[in-house]
């Protein structure tokens, strides 16, 4: 497991939550969605490092 690589999907996480909020206080769509799109980069990271701990743990136990 890449710890390091789990604090930056988590911190891409919260930036996309912040530019999400932005966006809608300022009625920005724009904002609002590249918040989004990083909240879903966030969550694929998350996705790729659970794969990458299931195939190590597989390998390992072989």
């Amino acid at each position: 497991m890449s710890l390091e690589e789990r604090a930056k999907a988590a911190a891409k996480n919260i930036e996309g939550k912040v530019q999400e909020a932005v966006g809608e206080i300022t009625g920005d769509p724009k904002d609002q969605m590249a918040g989004k799109a990083k909240q879903v980069e966030a969550a694929a990271r998350h996705v790729k490092e659970d794969i990458k701990d299931d195939f190590k743990r597989d390998v390992d136990q072989v």
